[in-house]
């Protein structure tokens, strides 16, 4: 579900399906289902690990010293807007963060949560 394209028309994916829109353009980036933790941090504050993300572009690859150990990330940005919405792990030098690898570190304060309720009728 990832997008490494640089398309930059969005997608809609997700019809029907609770997600994560950018909060800048609404465009859908995750689905809440892929949520792993809520227990992460990222720049600006509280971070949701994901298991992927779409609507987004990877920017350069780099080593980047995080809490938990040195990582090589790259951060995502929506097609939608251009906003950077938090990273994608590549690999984690550390052995007990290996977890991460292949997984997504999306902002909670670049985010809006859409539940899709719906009420019967």
């Amino acid at each position: 579900m990832s997008s490494s394209s640089t398309s930059s028309t969005p997608v809609v994916v997700y019809q029907d399906k609770a997600t994560f829109s950018c909060s800048n353009c609404s465009t859908v980036v995750a689905l809440q289902d892929e949520l792993i933790s809520k227990a992460f941090s990222g720049r600006d504050g509280r971070g949701y690990l994901m298991h992927s993300a779409t609507n987004v572009k990877h920017e350069k690859k780099e080593d980047r010293a995080l809490l938990t150990g040195v990582h090589t990330v790259a951060d995502v940005s929506c097609i939608g807007c251009n906003a950077r919405l938090g990273w994608y792990y590549y690999k984690a030098s550390d052995q007990s963060q290996k977890y991460k690898e292949g997984k997504y570190l999306l902002e909670r304060e670049r985010l809006i949560k859409e539940n899709k309720w719906r009420l019967d009728e």
